[in-house]
């Protein structure tokens, strides 16, 4: 990832290449949301994918995480935002796979999250990832070769955030209390029927 910036008018932006499809970054070439960075231009060549999208200017959540907790107010309103942010992806049928602090911009009022080179569209008619990627901790169960991730796998990496910003630990050694807590739980089962099984679920229960 390289940061660019445009000589005549200064602004920045992100260039990335990675190796891997192009296809959720198409999809989002036409998405305006404020929870989600614009995307202006992506090229692929050779299973190689290139990007230009805008620079989210604000704090990184997991900085800040490494500074202080979240207090409930604080979580439940980034995690709202969040929601929002994995509904456009959804919508296009697409699954984000890797949602974490460091992938959280602060910019404003505004959580944006960002990177989606490990997201995929959702295929129905596979059974399991062509390729296993996420964060370990964060990523869902199925992500590991189990079956094929869909919208519940996003559900479920929220949930652990959720609890991460409100105790600073995953959920499997210290839970949130309180209706949160409760939230998490559901998000985080390890069968994806058990969850939420839509963000607006969740943000429903939030």
């Amino acid at each position: 990832m390289r940061l660019l910036r445009h000589k005549d008018t200064g602004r920045r932006f992100v260039f990335r290449t990675f190796t891997g499809g192009a296809e959720v970054y198409r999809q989002l070439l036409s998405v305006d949301c404020s929870n989600l960075p614009e995307i202006y231009e992506v090229a692929e060549k050779d299973g190689r994918t290139a990007v230009l999208e805008e620079f989210v200017q604000g704090d990184n959540l997991a900085w800040l995480l490494g500074e202080m907790l979240c207090t409930p107010k604080e979580a439940r309103g980034i995690i709202r935002q969040l929601c929002q942010a994995v509904w456009v992806l959804h919508s296009v049928g697409a699954v984000h796979r890797d949602i974490k602090p460091d992938n959280v911009i602060l910019r404003g009022e505004d959580a944006v999250l960002i990177d989606f080179d490990a997201s995929r569209m959702h295929k129905p008619e596979m059974t399991a990832d062509t390729q296993v990627l996420g964060t370990t901790g964060f990523a869902a169960p199925e992500q590991y070769g189990i079956a094929q991730t869909d919208a519940r796998a996003d559900i479920y990496s929220l949930g652990v955030l959720l609890n991460v910003m409100l105790t600073g630990e995953h959920p499997s050694r210290r839970t949130a209390k309180g209706e949160l807590g409760r939230i998490v739980e559901k998000c985080t089962m390890t069968n994806p029927d058990k969850r939420y099984q839509s963000v607006l679920h969740l943000m429903e229960a939030l």
